[in-house]
């Protein structure tokens, strides 16, 4: 294990190595920022899953869906500068999208995961995914499945067309361009939407693992229901994470360099963390990136319940999940958003934590990966002294 601690957090460290010797962890990085300032800052493992080369201080990993925190903080930072109304209809700023009946969805909508159009009739091949005006207008023909605004169900994939679009029509600029010139540039996070080639040789590379056998052999296994809505090819649940198909090839440079703000950012757990403490407070004395009305607004319930698409009770402000049974934050106040498969970022303004925490080892978890849930624990644990 590299890196360091500062007293009282201790918890993390020792949680850490254990996620590597009993939780199955390859390679991974998390870092804790309390109050702008780093107090948890560890690596271990290997940059790539199938081992090799060691993890250093900088590697990146792809992000998965905590890249949704991120274009999240896109849309509300433009809102917050007068540029995008989150109660006007997206067709305001994009009219193509209100055919099918769309014409009444708000931009709130699309980032509570409102909009009723999670899936695709036909899904795009990862080329077609990566050309913005082809997943636009994907997004903008498609019939909802259910009446917009009236239920909320997870946008796995096309939550990448619907937040870069609406970025594009408002700014002119692509959605990576613009968090790279305006978010990851002025707090100094590692976090790209779009990596640059000359990044491209900070990233690891990502693959599937097994989650570790519980006392007696046992897996844990998900509820029928949530099994069936997976395994079923027609589920909405399936077309929802199947909107790109074949399944893109995530360590494909090709791919990596695409603008997929639901999907395929690539940072570093001090990127994703610093990130997380820039909008909640200034940083190493530094950029703050929301106001205080932002922060509450971001943590302001707007969908809760059954999830039409994860089929689990989710919770849902303007782009991030809330604290709750299906993604565990660090208390009732925090907002955030994990990755399939394990990343996690989040900010907590009560404790003034902020957390990042990324894998090169995907387990099958949608929301709640046990290494990452087993870090949190340990934070809450530090702060309780």
């Amino acid at each position: 294990m590299n890196g360091t601690v500062a007293t009282g957090f201790e918890p993390v460290r020792d949680a850490f190595a254990h996620n590597f010797e009993a939780l199955g962890e390859r390679g991974a990085g998390v870092v804790v920022y309390r109050d702008g300032h780093k107090v948890v800052d560890l690596w271990a493992g290997t940059r790539d899953v199938s081992g090799g080369a060691p993890w250093e201080r900088g590697t990146a990993q792809i992000m998965r869906s905590a890249t949704k925190g991120v274009a999240a903080a896109a849309l509300l930072l433009l809102h917050q500068r007068g540029e995008l109304d989150l109660d006007a209809p997206v067709s305001a700023y994009w009219p193509e999208f209100k055919e099918h009946g769309k014409e009444h969805v708000l931009v709130r909508d699309v980032l509570a995961h409102r909009t009723g159009v999670p899936a695709l009739d036909r899904p795009l091949t990862p080329a077609e995914a990566a050309d913005p005006d082809t997943g636009a207008a994907a997004v903008a023909a498609q019939a909802p499945a259910w009446e917009p605004g009236t239920g909320h169900g997870y946008h796995a994939q096309t939550y990448s067309w619907l937040t870069g679009e609406l970025v594009r029509r408002v700014t002119g600029r692509t959605v990576g361009a613009w968090i790279a010139e305006h978010i990851a540039a002025p707090v100094g996070a590692d976090l790209w939407v779009g990596l640059p080639a000359a990044e491209a040789h900070r990233a690891g590379l990502i693959g599937p693992v097994e989650p570790p056998a519980a006392p007696g052999g046992l897996r844990s296994r998900p509820k029928k229901n949530v099994a069936d809505a997976y395994a079923d090819p027609d589920s909405l649940t399936r077309r929802a994470f199947g909107a790109i198909h074949p399944a893109p090839d995530e360590n494909d440079p090709a791919y990596r360099a695409a603008e997929l703000p639901a999907s395929n950012g690539v940072g570093t757990a001090e990127g994703l963390a610093r990130f997380y403490a820039s909008l909640i407070g200034e940083v190493d004395g530094g950029t703050r990136l929301f106001t205080p009305g932002t922060v509450e607004a971001a943590r302001t319930e707007a969908s809760s319940g059954a999830d039409r698409v994860l089929v689990v009770p989710t919770r849902f402000g303007p782009g991030y999940m809330l604290h709750g049974v299906a993604s565990p934050l660090l208390g009732p106040g925090s907002f955030g958003h994990p990755g399939r498969g394990g990343p996690l970022g989040f900010a907590d303004p009560e404790s003034k934590i902020a957390f990042g925490y990324v894998t090169n080892g995907m387990q099958k978890g949608v929301t709640a990966d046990p290494r990452a849930q087993a870090l949190v624990r340990a934070v809450r644990a530090s702060l309780a002294g």
